[in-house]
């Protein structure tokens, strides 16, 4: 399995390198930081009813207030989600996908696959993500001419924003690690367990990835230096050319 998934990984990685990387490099220097963070802010409003529907399925009904507060004050008062001002108002932003929601409830992950495009995931991940989150957004019930389209648009737009957040933080890993994909393996792990946690993002820190190993890695190998830092608005998870997998 390894073998396949460092194919795919270097297959992605270099795709990132001619495709993604470039496109989010030139967006963040070309749109002033206002611009973009309104569009961050947009995409991440349409994704909240995905959140909401995770956290009542996990138990989680304070996060899922919060939730509810963001997408019915974002929607209005910010401007269909442009402004943020849910954020001032103690409802602070959270991702949750339904693969999050299984591991709350025991469910394995499986072993760790690196899938074309989507970048680092584990089977049960992938099925939540890609499968049923789609389900949970009152948007994929709308019908319309050009739908396919807004939704590729969409997600295209999505990656560029996300890769356009992890330039510096995937750009110091890749230069600080030995192996490079043993390292992308060890931080996507040790974030879906802090997510499964539901620990708050900002006390994750690389140091502690070596008690968070999946089988067959050797917890001495050092592909990730100490302290080195992950912002937790990068979304590193998923891997080189999808900091985030694409979710509708």
């Amino acid at each position: 399995m390894e073998g396949v998934n460092r194919k795919v990984f270097n297959f992605n990685h270099a795709l990132d390198n001619r495709a993604a990387l470039p496109a989010a490099t030139y967006y963040k220097s070309a749109l002033p930081e206002g611009v973009r963070t309104g569009v961050h802010n947009f995409l991440a409003n349409l994704s909240v009813p995905v959140d909401l529907a995770n956290d009542v399925l996990q138990g989680e009904f304070t996060q899922a207030g919060y939730a509810v507060c963001r997408v019915s004050v974002n929607t209005t008062v910010g401007l269909l989600g442009v402004l943020d001002p849910a954020a001032g108002m103690g409802c602070p932003d959270r991702d949750e996908d339904f693969g999050q929601t299984l591991g709350v409830y025991g469910v394995p992950g499986g072993p760790y696959l690196v899938l074309p495009l989507l970048g680092s995931s584990l089977p049960r991940d992938a099925v939540g993500k890609v499968f049923v989150d789609h389900y949970f957004n009152p948007l994929a019930y709308l019908k319309y001419r050009g739908k396919s389209y807004v939704g590729l648009g969409q997600n295209v737009i999505k990656l560029v924003d996300q890769r356009s957040h992890a330039v510096s933080s995937l750009r110091e890993v890749e230069r600080n690690s030995i192996d490079y994909y043993a390292a992308m393996r060890r931080l996507y792990v040790e974030r879906r367990n802090t997510a499964i946690k539901n620990v708050p993002p900002e006390s994750l820190t690389t140091p502690a990835i070596a008690t968070l190993e999946p089988p067959g890695v050797n917890p001495a190998d050092k592909s990730v230096p100490a302290n080195t830092p992950v912002a937790p608005n990068d979304k590193l998870a998923p891997a080189p050319l999808a900091p985030n997998a694409l979710r509708q």
